[in-house]
């Protein structure tokens, strides 16, 4: 173990006990102190579910980058490891970025992004990004002798030797594969493919997809998965331009969704499809469970509107891990159902009148799983007052007439200017529109029409603030059902 290890696992262990449970979410990951971002290496390990993550321990702020660690047997509750990598090595000196995990054999194989400050010909400082591996047991890791084994001199000519990141693999037919993003000669995204026999020794296999400046500029975190039948390619670009209300300014997340030829190793893009419509999401990545499940997680923030209160000491959430599917053409997302075991204290309602604001016994929370169904066609507007006391609130507004769907957390408390709404189109199937809102002390994931589109925003309003209130302009026809949720 290196020093720069140790000291970080000792701080962490230390610094993590003086942060009481009342200020973490109950049921969503949170990192054990300082900072925290992009999800890695999550997958399973002898039975267990294991998830990384970027991690500066030492602040909240991004700084140089380490690797955290947790494992779960559920996804909703987490037992917290010892920090996994630390930026200890020449070729990983500016940062261990992110990358992931997998199984094989005996061992847990990490790769991950090593990023190197040296000195150029010409003696300025200079970024090179290559990929890296470390082998260990699930708590102990040890960087390969003969890293890198993916450099970026491998990409074709012309391809950036900086941005060259966060490579996802997977084993497949006793072969190994790995997606990357990197930079094409045109300054935007492409995704870079790679094969092996042995995982440190890799050959480039070719351009999966590109952006060809279209789908923003660099091609973050990628994952390369089969789903029901088609073939995905998740990305989070950067230096997007809004196009409507499916894509907003800055970075995003999107689904490519197409079919691959395994043989010729060629993807070719159908669609294109945002993965979050929220306020605070990005660089999502995919397990695959034993029952066959595909998994996704991803980071609650935003790097160009970050808000996380300066108070706390730790600085970082995940979403709730999502089952993920295809109906219609549409990759659909749904809260895990393991969700469901720490459910308690049911309030149902039906077919409920709304015409002005209305609050209905034992429907309240910070800790709660609020489904909906809203009905009917005599209303324009609907909304949902969630975290509310007399002062704050954060609303979710359907307008029908517009059909859309806008979150709004200017009333939330936060004392900063930043960002605050943000909407996308709906569709009502036959004057229903079906909500699933988990909320968690600090954040609210809205779920539309059995995850057809998905809302994932932070709200950081006083925990005491749990009142819900909902208001109509004409009649709206409520069912609710709400749950608490417990974790112990």
């Amino acid at each position: 173990m290196s020093e720069m290890v140790e000291k970080a696992r000792n701080y962490e262990i230390e610094e993590s006990m003086k942060i009481a449970q009342d200020n973490r979410p109950v049921y969503h990951f949170s990192n054990p102190v300082g900072w925290m971002n992009d999800p890695n290496g999550f997958s399973d390990y002898k039975g267990e579910h294991h998830l990384f993550f970027q991690y500066y321990p030492y602040a909240t702020h991004w700084d140089s980058m380490h690797w955290g660690h947790a494992k779960s047997a559920d996804f909703i509750k987490w037992e917290y490891l010892p920090v996994a990598l630390a930026p200890d090595k020449d070729y990983d000196n500016f940062g261990v970025f992110s990358g992931s995990a997998i199984e094989d054999g005996e061992k847990q194989i990490l790769i991950y992004t090593g990023v190197e400050e040296k000195a150029a010909p010409n003696g300025e400082k200079c970024i090179r990004q290559n990929q890296c591996i470390a082998i260990g047991n699930g708590v102990e890791y040890e960087k390969i002798a003969n890293n890198p084994v993916v450099t970026a001199d491998m990409l074709p000519e012309g391809s950036s030797l900086e941005d060259f990141r966060d490579p996802k693999v997977w084993k497949e037919n006793g072969k190994y594969y790995m997606v990357a993003g990197s930079r094409h000669g045109d300054g935007s995204g492409q995704i870079a493919l790679f094969c092996a026999e042995n995982p440190e020794k890799w050959e480039f296999a070719g351009i999966l997809d590109r952006s060809e400046n279209k789908i923003g500029r660099m091609w973050e975190c990628p994952d390369f998965y089969p789903l029901d039948g088609k073939q995905v390619l998740m990305i989070s670009p950067q230096e997007m331009e809004a196009e409507g209300l499916e894509f907003h300014n800055g970075n995003n997340t999107a689904f490519l969704i197409g079919n691959y030829d395994k043989e010729m190793l060629k993807f070719m893009r159908e669609k294109v499809q945002c993965v979050d419509y929220g306020l605070d999401f990005y660089a999502p990545q995919t397990m695959e469970t034993e029952d066959g499940r595909r998994i996704l997680i991803g980071w609650m923030q935003s790097w160009d509107n970050p808000m996380y209160p300066d108070t706390q000491r730790y600085s970082g959430m995940m979403t709730i891990p999502r089952e993920l599917s295809i109906k219609g053409g549409r990759i659909c997302q749904m809260p895990v159902r393991e969700l469901e075991k720490y459910r308690s204290n049911v309030i149902s309602y039906d077919n409920v009148c709304i015409h002005e604001e209305t609050e209905l016994e034992g429907i309240s929370g910070r800790s709660i799983d609020l489904q909906i169904a809203l009905k009917g066609n005599e209303y324009g507007k609907f909304k949902i007052k969630l975290a509310a006391d007399e002062k704050h609130y954060s609303e979710i507004i359907y307008d029908r007439d517009e059909k859309t769907l806008t979150f709004d957390r200017t009333h939330s408390g936060f004392k900063k200017d930043t960002i605050s709404t943000r909407s996308m189109y709906v569709s009502d199937k036959k004057d229903v529109i079906n909500l699933r809102i988990l909320v968690d002390r600090f954040s609210v994931e809205i779920f539309v029409n059995d995850g057809e589109q998905v809302m994932t925003s932070l709200i950081y309003t006083p925990v005491d603030a749990y009142g819900i209130r909902f208001a109509s302009n004409g009649k709206t026809y409520l069912d609710v059902i709400k749950y608490d949720i417990e974790v112990k």
